[in-house]
């Protein structure tokens, strides 16, 4: 139950310092990052957490559930706009790749800078 307290207070803060400070961004995104910077400065230890997160990945399909009813609703207007959302889930996917490839190559390049640098 602990392990459920922390993601809470994490998701709180989150939402309270996108209220305060009106950031254009999700509640729950910065509170992760938040529990992201606490479990690398060691401020929460991972075993806090991992019974908890392991239950919730268990059961993520529940979580799941809101979008198969709403596809459900909205497959008439899902079958009448099939091509363009076909098209923005491919090009999407597509730019998530590249996006990808891309970040995960100069974090590559600069670890491999940072290696020779301190040799």
């Amino acid at each position: 139950m602990a392990g459920f307290a922390w993601l809470l207070a994490f998701w709180f803060v989150g939402e309270g310092i996108v209220r305060l400070l009106q950031l254009p961004l999700p509640g729950n995104v910065v509170g992760l990052l938040g529990l992201f910077i606490a479990l690398q400065l060691k401020w929460v230890k991972l075993e806090w957490l991992e019974h908890t997160a392991q239950f919730l990945l268990s059961h993520m399909m529940l979580f799941f559930v809101p979008i198969i009813v709403g596809t459900m609703v909205f497959y008439p207007y899902l079958l009448n706009e099939w091509l363009p959302i076909s098209v923005m889930l491919i090009v999407g996917t597509l730019f998530t790749l590249a996006a990808t490839g891309v970040t995960a190559k100069r974090f590559e390049s600069s670890s491999k800078g940072a290696r020779q640098h301190d040799e």
